[in-house]
């Protein structure tokens, strides 16, 4: 029996590249079911992160012109990673397999045909990797690699240069949704279940139109999010840093004393006001970490939904018949 795949698409302002894109996420959905690898019950839904333009009015012409459309819209922008979890939760039920991945084109879809393949041969999870980044400016690849690494440095386990273009099964997603945490790293997250897991690896393009939604500071927001949602290594590595100053200081300590028995004056006024606004950085530091452990805990605490679905075109479908 031919599998029933859901494509989540997040998307937020796309007026301008989902008309490009629309039609290319069809034609792949199409070219798969005629290629009998995935059933004609298969749908391409787009997620409306609270756009302020006409996205969602694109999205609601789309499903009136093709069956194989739909749309859900969130009451408000909820973020990127809460838009791909509303997708993915809306389809769990109701697909063997979803594949989530951007609007902007950039990623290549025709891996979808490989993510399936390696869903028959038994994969549960399928992780879409960048092949190569030498379309990448050197800003951007160093600060996209060196994003990957600091996670991996912190203990948080992700596949290297994988975004959220992924293949899941609905067992893997039927387990996911015991994960009930606010502050979402996907890309994180889906590690953690287990099962079966493979790569396919890809090019990527640029954008086709539109402008990115993924600036550095962003992209900074997102790897400390990451790091604070699902690693205790920053704390650890501030007590650390305590107890090495602390020992410094000791044997700062001693060396001040015998230089004083030895008769000697001790001078350096200013490495010792040097020393003592580093020492106070490091503390304002620690507890800003600290802080923002204490932060996520009360937001995680409040157990707020994580999205609300104000709209799905096929209620408004319904309606006009």
């Amino acid at each position: 029996m031919r599998p029933v795949l859901f494509i989540v698409i997040p998307c937020y302002n796309e007026e301008q590249v989902l008309p490009v894109t629309a039609p290319m996420f069809l034609s792949q959905l199409n070219s798969m079911i005629e290629a009998e690898k995935i059933s004609d019950n298969s749908r391409i839904m787009f997620v409306n992160d609270g756009s302020k333009d006409k996205t969602w009015e694109l999205i609601s012409e789309l499903s009136k012109q093709d069956c194989h459309f739909t749309g859900i819209s969130q009451s408000r922008n909820r973020g990127h990673q809460n838009a791909v979890l509303a997708g993915l939760m809306e389809a769990k039920d109701v697909a063997d397999i979803t594949i989530s991945i951007d609007c902007d084109g950039q990623d290549d879809i025709s891996a979808m045909d490989k993510m399936v393949d390696e869903y028959i041969n038994g994969a549960e999870i399928v992780y879409g990797v960048r092949s190569d980044r030498s379309s990448d400016t050197f800003f951007k690849k160093f600060t996209a690699e060196g994003f990957y690494k600091l996670l991996d440095f912190m203990g948080v386990e992700v596949v290297f240069n994988h975004a959220d273009y992924r293949l899941v099964s609905s067992r893997v997603l039927q387990e996911f949704a015991d994960f009930k945490e606010v502050n979402l790293f996907l890309r994180g997250m889906f590690p953690l279940v287990g099962f079966k897991s493979t790569s396919v690896y890809y090019e990527r393009h640029e954008r086709l139109a539109g402008e990115s939604h993924y600036p550095l500071s962003k992209m900074l927001s997102l790897a400390f999010d990451g790091i604070t949602s699902l690693s205790i290594k920053p704390i650890r590595l501030i007590t650390t840093l305590g107890m090495v100053i602390a020992a410094l200081s000791v044997l700062g300590l001693i060396a001040i004393l015998i230089t004083t028995i030895a008769g000697h004056s001790v001078t350096g006024w200013v490495v010792m006001t040097a020393v003592l606004t580093l020492l106070g950085a490091i503390q304002l530091i620690g507890i800003g970490v600290v802080g923002e452990y204490i932060g996520k805990t009360y937001m995680e605490v409040k157990g707020r939904p994580r999205y609300i679905i104000s709209e799905r075109t096929a209620d408004q479908n319904k309606k006009e018949h």
